[in-house]
């Protein structure tokens, strides 16, 4: 008698899911007018292994990211698998934020033109007038310190601690940083701040006055644990738009 070949489960990969959640971080980054040319930085925690992260090599537009050509680097910078290198500020602020940023699986820094707008402003907060702004009740730290470009780990150091605790740092004459658990996490945060600030822009340059919302209504939301609502909002809407860069740019898996 044949005996019957025994047929083994493979499950998911950790490591091709990491690549493919980050390359498709950077080309929705790209689509919706996130990215700044070859500059900012989205950055995942290798699975399995500390100290160790993914990140674009330097040079790349968000654009031209994809699965494949994420490199693998050390806390050093070191390069630890693929080619090219990382960029010097990248290293300096992700490193350190990976480091000592309990929530920073996955670190997203950006510059987008509306969430930028409201960093470069004296000042500037994220008022609460719609439900979308609710969203970030509580849960965005201000750095209003700028100390130029990060070109020494001790920037990193001081950015990371100036997250206070939350997932968001909007650093003043500079831009925004978002940690998460998953890229899906730290990307919805980034997609939506940048619409909350561009909705919070056009209400400024109208002259109108914003309407707020009151303060029971925020005093009794913030009493509402939300969290586990919103990370299953942000994985839904990742898949539904890896779905739509499957359709139109496939390639990004590759």
């Amino acid at each position: 008698m044949t005996a019957t070949p025994i047929k083994l489960e493979t499950g998911p990969d950790p490591m091709r899911e990491a690549r493919v959640d980050l390359a498709a971080a950077h080309r929705l980054a790209a689509r919706y007018g996130y990215d700044d040319g070859i500059w900012n930085h989205f950055t995942l925690a290798v699975p399995g292994a500390p100290g160790h992260f993914l990140v674009k090599a330097h040079g790349l537009l968000m654009s031209e990211v994809t699965a494949g050509n994420l490199i693998v680097v050390d806390a050093e910078g070191a390069v630890i698998e693929g080619e090219g290198y990382v960029e010097r500020t990248a290293l300096c602020i992700h490193s350190k934020i990976h480091e000592l940023v309990p929530a920073a699986n996955c670190v997203i820094h950006a510059h987008p033109p509306y969430t930028n707008w409201l960093a470069d402003i004296e000042d500037g907060r994220i008022e609460m007038i719609d439900q979308d702004s609710m969203g970030f009740l509580d849960r965005v730290a201000y750095d209003d310190d700028y100390q130029g470009i990060a070109l020494d780990t001790e920037e990193g150091e001081r950015m990371a601690r100036a997250f206070d605790g939350k997932p968001i740092l909007l650093s003043r004459n500079h831009g925004v940083t978002t940690v998460g658990e998953t890229v899906a996490d730290a990307f919805n945060d980034l997609h939506y701040m940048e619409r909350v600030c561009a909705k919070q822009y056009r209400i400024a340059v109208s002259g109108k006055t914003p309407s707020m919302i009151p303060q029971a209504v925020l005093d009794r939301m913030h009493n509402r644990d939300v969290g586990g609502y919103r990370a299953e909002a942000a994985k839904l809407l990742f898949d539904a738009l890896k779905r739509q860069l499957d359709r139109e740019q496939p390639d990004y898996r590759d």
